[in-house]
This record gives structure tokens, sequence and C-alpha cells, in this order.
């Protein structure tokens, strides 16, 4: 499993909440799938179980998992809801590159070149 790393700039429980939601929308944790308990991911991740319940606890007010009492916690099935929130992903990963390209001088257009061709062409 990969490490988990978290930067100081942001809070653990929301990098937590994050790391969670990108397993949901990219099959690892697959619709109805159980997801691992407060517990286990708390040792997994090394930080208090407070904080692993915090992100649950973001998760489940926007719909992203089901909490089922004692037996667990549990992706939706809501199907469209899981696109949706791989779409905003897409979306913030995509706005945040181009803004960084943006900074280094390079236009949307040139930005597109070098996606298409893998390379930086002469700028």
């Amino acid at each position: 499993d990969m490490a988990w790393t978290f930067v100081p700039d942001k809070p653990v429980f929301i990098q937590i909440g994050e790391r969670i939601k990108r397993l949901i929308v990219t099959g690892e944790y697959p619709p109805g799938s159980q997801i691992p308990s407060v517990r286990q991911l708390a040792v997994e991740a090394t930080v208090n179980p407070n904080t692993i319940q915090h992100a649950f606890s973001v998760l489940e007010s926007e719909g992203l998992i089901i909490s089922r009492g004692t037996i667990g916690k549990f992706v939706t099935t809501d199907i469209e809801l899981i696109k949706e929130c791989h779409n905003k992903i897409a979306q913030k990963i995509t706005e945040t590159y181009l803004a960084d390209m943006g900074n280094l001088g390079i236009s949307p257009e040139q930005t597109i070149n070098i996606i298409k061709y893998q390379r930086v062409a002469e700028l």
C-alpha cells in the first residue's frame, strides 16, 4: 500500500478525505464496498483515530460514504455522485495546472501543444 504522507499547509483530515475520495473515484474502493475501519486507517496512516473520524464525517456529509452503524462504513452505490466527484477532482487538477503554466508565462494554447506533443517547443 502507498505510504501516507501529509503536507504541512493543509489539515490532515482534509488530506485523508481527499485520499479516500481518490480511492473511491478510481474504483480502488468500489461502489457498495466496505472501507477500512477508523482504527485500521488510523494505524495505517499513523494518525489519531479522531482525525480519520473527522475525514469520514466530511465524506458522509458529501454522501460518498454511508455508515451502517456498528457494521462499518461503505462506499455509496450512487454512481452519478461518484462520477461527479471524479470530474470535480479532474477539474481542480486542470485548473491548478493551467494556473501553474500561466505563472510560467505559458498560454493555454501553448499548454495544449505541450500536452499534445509531450514536450516544450520554443515558446
